[in-house]
């Protein structure tokens, strides 16, 4: 996974848990949602909530 994109997923989960959330769960998609946003790439998501607030210049496609 790119630096960048490591980064970028840390700077997600300070902001997801300085707004509440619980430690569990969520970084995996922090991980996704920040690879895909630092190579520029649209994600197929269903989930979309969590990706449009911490990635809002990610492309998402959704069913």
């Amino acid at each position: 996974m790119p630096r960048p994109a490591l980064f970028l997923a840390g700077k997600a989960f300070t902001q997801y848990r300085k707004s509440g959330g619980s430690r569990t769960g969520v970084l995996p998609d922090l991980f996704i949602g920040a690879h895909a946003a630092v190579s520029e790439l649209p994600l197929l998501a269903r989930d979309i909530g969590r990706y449009r607030t911490y990635f809002p210049s990610l492309t998402l496609i959704t069913p």
